[in-house]
């Protein structure tokens, strides 16, 4: 339609908040794969602080619910501890922990940070890093 201009629609895009991944924090303290993975994009990638190369990569939903569900399962037994959570633009850090009690009674802290980067208000890639212990 010659003469008709038109108009640039500005669309707001929601970004992930503080709160928001706080959310998914307590999500996977509770262990709850079902809620984690209505923060993950379909194109999302999680690279787990345990297994071979070092650690684990999933890529796609199915995948990463899996590796969810094989980290929790790795975790079982601990208790987690939420830590800090800074978020930067389409990127974010949080620290964790969690303690696990060992077979000679020993409490012990396991110390971690995760690497986030976004799609708007879901999660496209988690990084997971840990503190290693003998």
């Amino acid at each position: 339609m010659k003469g008709l201009k038109r108009k640039a629609r500005k669309t707001r895009v929601r970004a992930m908040s503080p709160e928001r991944l706080k959310q998914f924090g307590e999500a996977w303290g509770r262990a709850d794969i079902d809620a984690l993975m209505e923060f993950m994009t379909d194109d999302c990638v999680y690279k787990a602080s345990v297994g071979p190369d070092p650690g684990t990569t999933y890529v796609g939903r199915e995948a990463v619910r899996k590796g969810f569900a094989e980290v929790l399962a790795y975790e079982s037994g601990g208790e987690p501890k939420a830590g800090p959570v800074w978020v930067l633009g389409s990127r974010a850090v949080a620290e964790w922990s969690y303690i696990i009690t060992r077979p000679d009674g020993r409490k012990v802290e396991i110390r971690g940070c995760d690497l986030f980067e976004f799609d708007g208000d879901k999660i496209r890639r988690k990084n997971a890093f840990r503190k290693a212990y003998p």
